[in-house]
């Protein structure tokens, strides 16, 4: 049971490193800011953006669980 809980946590981890990595600070996908200040997340920004406090959850969750069981 314990390996079940190391592989989704990997899995987990790899991914919620990958979301954030795609996320670039400031600027959203294909945007310059050199013309505004703020920005709302639209499209595929605002789903990754949302995925990654998701898989964050998930993560915490696999990482506290084995502690209980």
């Amino acid at each position: 049971m314990n390996n079940v809980f190391q592989v989704i946590q990997i899995i987990t981890a790899i991914s919620l490193m990958c979301l954030i990595l795609i996320q670039s600070r400031g600027t959203g996908f294909g945007r310059t800011s050199s013309y505004s200040s703020s920005f709302t997340r639209r499209g595929i920004e605002k789903i990754v953006f949302k995925l990654t406090f998701v898989v964050a959850a998930i993560f915490i969750l696999v990482s506290i669980l084995p502690l209980f069981i």
